[in-house]
């Protein structure tokens, strides 16, 4: 007799199978490549965008191309930080095969945590791919996959398959540097982090209100010229906004309380309107409106006490849902399944891993040779044709500079497969189990209930880690293997 549980990801399978072919069928008879536009916010919860629940602002521009697309709300990135959820959208892998599992920082800290300096060059790149492949790649905004603080000789980001960038103090190459104004009648301060020293590529200074901007300048001009040169192009547009340190236009600062949280918002007001000349750009152009597909989501969750990810629990750092859980927006006029426009899918689980693999897939480029990425090809499901789900579960671990404090701490591992989201430490101790289906908060762990859930949830999570490179969170075992 066969297996509930089997016969679940039997059918799951099978559908997702049909459903990619029938798609792809359809998309080699039109013999289109889609131009691809990623936004990855900084630092955003999930919650903070107007139509996805916010209250405190509106989001006018992007509620604008939600409302033309299709919104997913069991959404994931791969880290509850900033560079091990890059390092996954890039590659289409767990960052921590690549030994980025926190934010990297100076040479020393990184050294210490059991990290790498920067991202292989040698690791799978999807714009290297799609440079390949004739698309033309550029990269605007944070980057942090390398070249910061005292680390001045990371690999450029051309090396990963860019032909244009303009990034911030996290990375090389071309920069623009923040001036942080308060308008209080005292000079602005630069906030560089040392990148002014590394060289490396020009480097120009702008106020820290309009870095965003200055990213969007940049990428129109790329994409004009990439569309006279009859190029489909693939641009990441990342801002780093909205992370701290919180500097808003003047206008928007003067109507705020001057709170940490009333600028949050400030600047997210702010980075949404600026947002607003790209997508204009590409929804005036029939050409571009009708064959490029954008892809809004937030690389983690939000810093503790200023944004939102109701009714989730947890911020950025944690494993818990409001950390690692993100809003994502596809936005594809000439792509997107009839009847789809303004809907939410509130039933598929995917993460960027997925994304990274199904862009593939739309684009008709194949991944590289003897390679196993860890997405799946959910292509159909982000253009709404289907409602398929990510078939293997997801896994996370923990940054290894952040347990977390006694009165919370953040378990080391987690892993979510269907219903259910799993968390234990590194030695087996303090396993949670959740129904995220009936307790998305996660306010009642059900282990006690589901013995067997547990069991069989923390032998694939704890086999999982031991795939990978340990970094010094497993302290014990970092100790013993260095």
């Amino acid at each position: 007799m066969i297996s509930i549980e089997f016969g679940s990801r039997f059918y799951r399978l099978f559908f997702s199978l049909v459903a990619i072919s029938v798609f792809s069928h359809s998309a080699s008879a039109d013999d289109r490549r889609p131009n691809v536009l990623t936004v990855f916010i900084d630092d955003m919860g999930w919650s903070d965008l107007s139509c996805f629940g916010g209250t405190v602002t509106e989001t006018k521009q992007i509620d604008q191309l939600a409302s033309e697309g299709l919104r997913f709300t069991n959404f994931y990135v791969n880290s509850p930080i900033c560079s091990p959820s890059r390092v996954a959208l890039t590659t289409g892998q767990y960052p921590q095969r690549w030994r980025i599992s926190s934010y990297l920082a100076r040479r020393e800290a990184n050294r210490k945590r059991g990290m790498d300096q920067w991202l292989d060059p040698s690791a799978p790149s999807l714009p290297r791919e799609l440079q390949k492949a004739g698309y033309a790649t550029g990269h605007f905004g944070k980057w942090h996959m390398g070249g910061q603080r005292d680390v001045g000789e990371a690999p450029l980001i051309s090396e990963y398959g860019f032909d244009a960038s303009l990034t911030n103090f996290e990375g090389l190459g071309p920069r623009v540097l923040p001036l942080k104004d308060a308008y209080d009648g005292k000079p602005p301060a630069p906030h560089d982090l040392g990148s002014a020293n590394l060289g490396r590529g020009p480097i120009r200074w702008e106020d820290r209100s309009q870095v965003t901007a200055a990213f969007v300048t940049d990428a129109l001009e790329f994409i004009d010229q990439a569309e006279a040169d009859g190029k489909p192009f693939f641009v990441n547009l990342w801002p780093d906004d909205v992370h701290s340190p919180f500097f808003p236009p003047a206008d928007l600062r003067a109507e705020t309380d001057q709170s940490k949280r009333a600028l949050y918002y400030a600047v997210l007001e702010a980075m949404d309107t600026q947002l607003g000349k790209l997508f204009e750009r590409i929804r005036s152009d029939e050409k571009l409106r009708d064959n490029t597909i954008i892809l809004i989501a937030s690389d983690n969750g939000p810093e503790e006490g200023v944004g939102a990810c109701t009714p989730l629990r947890g911020f950025k750092t944690l494993l818990y849902e409001g950390g690692v859980r993100s809003p994502l927006i596809v936005w594809a006029p000439g792509w997107l399944a009839a009847g789809k426009e303004g809907t939410t899918n509130s039933d598929s689980i995917l993460s960027a891993l997925d994304l990274n693999r199904s862009l593939y897939a739309l684009t008709s480029v194949s991944p590289p040779e003897a390679i196993d990425l860890d997405g799946e090809d959910l292509s159909g499901t982000l253009l709404g044709n289907d409602q398929a789900s990510r078939i293997e579960p997801l896994f996370w671990r923990r940054p290894p500079d952040r347990p977390g404090t006694k009165e919370d701490p953040n378990p080391d591992l987690a892993v979510r497969d269907g219903r259910w989201k799993f968390y234990v430490n590194y030695d087996g101790s303090a396993p949670q189990l959740f129904d995220l289906d009936r307790d998305v908060e996660e306010t009642n762990s059900v282990a006690v209930q589901n013995p067997e859930q547990v069991e069989r949830l923390q032998k694939l999570v704890m086999e999982w880690n031991q795939t990978l490179p340990v970094d010094a969170g497993d302290q014990q075992r970092f100790t013993n293997e260095r």
